[in-house]
């Protein structure tokens, strides 16, 4: 889905995760919505959109994005799941300017957008293998098939234009780096380097995520592609000059 280009040379990309809307939340959105409305042409939203998934929390984001003129494109993260409100979530936001990626990808400018949740099973050398009980086949599996629903929306966007830039949106993360500081005990579930593979292989500028709260703002791929943990506590810890991450492509 082809967005109005951008009025600026460079689409200014910014990016937040883990906003955790609640029910009691009214109001408290608009002027970081306006805000960042008149600095950026597209907002990005990392994944726990609402804080314990519930269909009156996503009604509440739905209301504070009409504070938002510009595309809002966001994937869902473990919070959203919590109730098993899931399609109830969708429908709600589906009545506003954000749209949801899983999968899937979007066009602003020049910048193709693709996006997907991701999983956890760890990173490196440490990734969980296809090995064992059916429950341990089942959690490799969901980061295998979310690895391979961004690989394949990153490359519709290279048979849509060859000359888009690609950028990921994911609320896992796909390195380690954007990680450390958490405790190493629950790193297998904050992200898995199966989410990494596509990256590299697809030519991505940059990627961001959410999820681990306690991570690091910025780490790289193997092959150099820039990835950015923006995470609200991530960039509140980090005194990051504005409430959301900024990147001109």
């Amino acid at each position: 889905m082809q967005q109005p280009k951008p009025t600026s040379t460079k689409t200014r990309i910014a990016a937040i995760g883990d906003i955790h809307v609640q029910e009691g939340d009214a109001g408290k959105w608009v002027d970081f919505f306006k805000e960042v409305s008149e600095n950026a042409d597209v907002l990005l939203l990392c994944g726990d959109l609402t804080d314990t998934g519930k269909e009156s929390e996503a009604e509440v984001l739905a209301e504070e994005l009409r504070a938002c003129t510009i595309p809002v494109l966001a994937v869902l993260g473990n919070h959203d799941y919590e109730h098993d409100q899931v399609k109830k979530i969708r429908k709600v936001l589906a009545q506003t300017n954000l749209q949801l990626l899983d999968g899937n990808f979007t066009v602003v400018g020049d910048v193709g957008f693709a996006g997907v949740k991701g999983y956890g099973g760890g990173f490196d050398n440490h990734m969980l293998g296809m090995f064992g009980e059916k429950l341990n086949k089942d959690f490799v599996q969901e980061a295998v098939t979310e690895a391979l629903k961004l690989d394949a929306a990153l490359a519709q966007i290279d048979s849509d234009d060859s000359a888009i830039k690609k950028i990921a949106i994911l609320h896992y993360a796909p390195i380690k780096a954007t990680v450390v500081g958490e405790p190493e005990a629950i790193m297998p579930f904050l992200g898995c380097s199966r989410l990494e593979e596509p990256l590299n292989r697809r030519g991505v500028i940059a990627a961001f995520h959410g999820h681990a709260h306690v991570g690091t703002l910025e780490g790289e791929t193997s092959t150099g592609v820039k990835v950015y943990n923006v995470s609200r506590p991530v960039l509140l810890k980090a005194e990051h000059p504005t409430p959301y991450y900024l990147l001109e492509v």
